[in-house]
């Protein structure tokens, strides 16, 4: 369920994060939390968690004050295999940085169409399917962190659904 509660405007970065089973994809929005732009591509290592840990390290060395998971639900607002593992992801890093001691706020928010959207930006550019591996996942989160940026500002509210360190494996979107 997203959070419907009005909050005073955030200041500081904010990082997207699109999980994806071979790779990692994120980006940063500027200290104004205006302009989103590609950070790198990392490779997914759910065995030592090295992608986790190289987030966490842009979330110290950039002060980010939260973190948008993209969350693939499909078209038809069901979770998939993508979804347990994107969600699975999330935890994760909510439960990383709170052994860090990094108050930093992690959130899943709606993805649908992210990585297609990217891939069509790519295309209209003229960059081959072959030579596009390398960045779609970074643009797919630079258009997961618009997709959030926008909802805040046009609304007004937290957008996306809060995860917690704690939190069981219920999240509902």
């Amino acid at each position: 369920m997203t959070e419907t509660q009005h909050h005073e405007p955030v200041t500081g970065v904010r990082l997207g994060v699109d999980v994806g089973r071979a790779r990692v994809g994120l980006a940063a929005t500027d200290p104004a939390g205006i302009l989103a732009s590609p950070v790198a591509t990392l490779k997914r290592d759910p065995k030592n968690l090295r992608d986790l840990h190289q987030i966490i390290d842009e979330v110290i060395e950039r002060n980010a004050v939260r973190i948008y998971v993209g969350d693939p639900i499909n078209l038809k607002g069901n979770r998939t295999a993508s979804t347990e593992d994107a969600h699975r992801f999330a935890r994760q890093l909510a439960t990383l940085l709170a052994e860090a001691e990094v108050s930093t706020q992690v959130r899943l928010i709606d993805e649908r169409l992210s990585t297609v959207s990217a891939s069509q930006k790519l295309h209209q550019a003229g960059i081959s399917s072959r030579n596009q591996r390398s960045v779609i996942d970074q643009l797919a989160a630079v258009a997961i962190l618009e997709h959030a940026m926008l909802l805040e500002r046009n609304t007004g509210v937290n957008t996306g659904t809060l995860v917690s360190a704690e939190q069981e494996e219920d999240l509902d979107g």
